[in-house]
């Protein structure tokens, strides 16, 4: 990805970006790079292409209620390197406004074919996480940087084969010249379009309408600017104290107190913003005119009514006091960036050329305004609830209308069934898959799947494991350690074997077998350092006194019996398999003291232990490399992938 691109807020760096924002770019085919010399068309054209995307999307956006800001498009900063379009959404806890931004993109390349478009969020590409029982195998997010789009209405992503470690301008030049290659799969492409295929529809039913009775003030900033409800809402949702003792006083909307008539009203919010104003416990402020209980209907219109209010108390006072306003677009502002941009392409003012360049300017902004109000509003709500009451407005004004009913919220408490429904459907596409993986694995030939196949676990010797294992420390290793292969680049490990030894022989005072040592004296010569006989006359190794061999023994024999102690509690001697053990036939009246004497003096089966330890172990690794696998292919064993479960 280009560094100008890469160091903006679209940085794909999930550590830097926000929980709850969808981020996305739209890239036209003529803003990519055909020579060193730029367009001066571009600013133009992408301006045209701005109110083209604004004006066909419109139908579906309209009446939409976000949950925190709108969908919107601006155009890149002159310092890019790609020319774009490029804008942010944050959903918060609507995750149905971050699928939505993804439908409405859908419909851009569809409507027009030109464009490449990305989109992610702090998951990544979480189009690839909807389709992740069907993507290629190659492709993880380490990989996938630079290589998803949407273009045309379908899903493309970049192949490896074609493009190892592409940048972002290579992406974009691959699907504008090789586009068919880089066509997801159908089945990802149906993932996609069964997800979407709830919309424009669910959109619609996620907006939620509601009868609340509510201050004037509040009514008439509502009658005006529906889409403010957003900020009320989160207003409340988001209070704290401080926020709190400006809900206590309701000074900008409760002028009048208790004495304050309160109007009915209907106001359309989304389902979430509905959840988060029921689900939560409010204790109406003492100025507040909160009706008799008798009445629940009411009573519950009013209660909505109130948190509604207090949260655009709360919302109001913060801004205002903490210099929150957003500035807004203004014309000098825009006319700057134009400039920046070298849009007038030094022209001089009042010149022919320049006259026609600063009216399509204007109109450019006059049209995007109308597209772009509802977001400059969200960002400077204070003065615009300023505006609205300093209109006339009273209580007859809301009165006399016919108010419809709420809608049914029996959706609030169906979460559950939704939810499992949607957990099922993952179930089942997990099933699927690993169904189809397991008819993958039957059908290839033996050289795809590899030694590790699980076809080949019938023809398996497990006791194989056990006979290259004594092979490999009789034949490849010595007392300095293993032998690994010559290409491994390890570091030698100093240690003075000699010393070693002897340092443990005066410890341990274990005797050498006879065999052992007429291997060692074959194959290293003889050595009196390496003969761990107890014989004083035959040790050259320096014996301590009697008195200090009296006292090492005495601690061995007591360090022996505490180890002893703690063991016996443990179940560490029951997890070895001993030689000739019949779990099933041993006799139930059989006493514990009888059972532990047997296991002491029965020895332990060292060749089943060892098979057993390694299939454990490799089972453990679930296919993945490991320490078992690793040390396996040492010895040139390669276990099938079955193995660890059917021990």
């Amino acid at each position: 990805m280009e560094t100008n691109f890469t160091s903006s807020i679209f940085s794909q760096n999930s550590s830097k970006l926000p929980d709850d924002t969808v981020f996305y770019a739209i890239f036209p085919d003529f803003s990519l790079p055909v020579s060193k010399s730029p367009n001066p068309n571009i600013t133009s054209l992408l301006q045209s292409l701005h109110l083209q995307i604004l004006t066909t999307i419109s139908p579906h956006t309209t009446h939409y209620i976000w949950q925190h800001e709108p969908f919107t498009l601006s155009l890149s900063s002159p310092s890019s390197t790609i020319p774009h379009l490029q804008a942010k959404l944050r959903f918060g806890d609507n995750l149905d406004d971050e699928w939505f931004v993804v439908f409405l993109l859908f419909q851009i390349s569809l409507a027009f074919p030109s464009l490449s478009i990305r989109v992610w969020d702090t998951d990544g590409e979480f189009l690839l996480i909807e389709a992740a029982f069907h993507l290629p195998r190659w492709i993880n997010p380490e990989n996938s940087v630079n290589r998803v789009f949407i273009r045309r209405g379908e899903l493309h992503i970049v192949p490896k084969s074609r493009l190892s470690s592409p940048s972002f301008l290579d992406s974009l030049q691959f699907l504008v010249n090789c586009g068919e290659e880089s066509k997801a799969s159908e089945s990802v492409q149906l993932a996609l379009r069964n997800r979407l295929s709830q919309y424009p529809e669910r959109a619609r039913r996620n907006v939620h309408r509601v009868r609340v009775r509510v201050p004037v003030s509040v009514a008439q900033v509502l009658k005006h600017e529906p889409c403010l409800i957003s900020l009320a809402v989160e207003g409340f949702y988001d209070r704290d104290i401080d926020s709190m003792k400006y809900a206590a006083k309701m000074e900008k909307f409760l002028s009048k107190g208790t004495a304050e008539e309160l109007v009915l009203v209907s106001v359309a919010m989304s389902r979430a913003m509905y959840a988060q104003l029921v689900q939560q416990t409010f204790q109406a402020p003492k100025c507040y005119p909160m009706p008799n209980r008798s009445d629940a209907n009411v009573y519950m219109e009013a209660e909505v009514g109130m948190k509604i209010a207090c949260g655009f108390e709360m919302m109001y006072q913060q801004r205002l006091r903490q210099g929150l306003e957003g500035k807004g677009s203004t014309w000098d502002a825009f006319k700057e960036s134009l400039e920046r941009s070298g849009y007038f392409e030094g022209l001089l003012p009042g010149s022919k050329e320049y006259r026609r360049l600063m009216e399509n300017a204007e109109e450019y902004y006059r049209k995007s305004s109308l597209f772009s109000r509802a977001s400059e509003m969200m960002s400077a709500p204070v003065r615009r609830m300023d505006e609205i009451l300093a209109l006339p407005h009273s209580t007859d004004d809301f009165k006399g209308q016919q108010i419809p009913p709420s809608d049914d919220d029996s959706w609030l408490y169906n979460g559950e069934d939704e939810l499992n429904s949607a957990l099922q459907e993952r179930q089942k596409e997990m099933e699927l898959y690993d169904l189809k993986q397991k008819k993958k694995q039957k059908s290839e030939p033996d050289q795809d799947a590899g030694p590790s196949s699980g076809s080949n676990l019938d023809d398996f010797d497990l006791g194989n494991i056990s006979k290259t294992m004594q092979a490999f420390v009789h034949e490849m290793s010595t007392y300095e350690g293993a032998e690994v292969p010559e290409n491994r680049d390890l570091k030698a490990v100093e240690l003075d074997v000699d010393r070693f030894i002897k340092d443990m022989e005066s410890v341990m005072r274990r005797p050498v077998h006879e065999d052992d040592t007429a291997d060692v004296d074959s194959e290293e010569g003889s050595s009196s350092d390496m003969d761990f006989d107890e014989s004083e006359d035959d040790s050259n190794v320096a014996e301590p006194s009697g008195d200090k061999d009296e006292g090492e023994d005495i601690f061995m024999q007591s360090y022996s019996d505490a180890l002893n102690e703690e063991l016996k509690s443990s179940t560490l001697k029951k997890s070895f398999v001993r030689a000739n053990e019949q779990p099933n036939n041993r006799n139930e009246g059989t006493s514990n003291a009888t059972e532990d004497m047997d296991d002491e003096f029965t020895p332990v089966d060292v060749d089943v232990n060892l098979v057993k330890s390694f299939l454990d172990s490799f089972a453990s690794q679930q296919g993945l490399p490991g320490p078992a696998s690793n040390l396996l292919g040492l010895m040139g064993v390669q276990l099938p992938q079955d193995a660890g479960k059917n021990k």
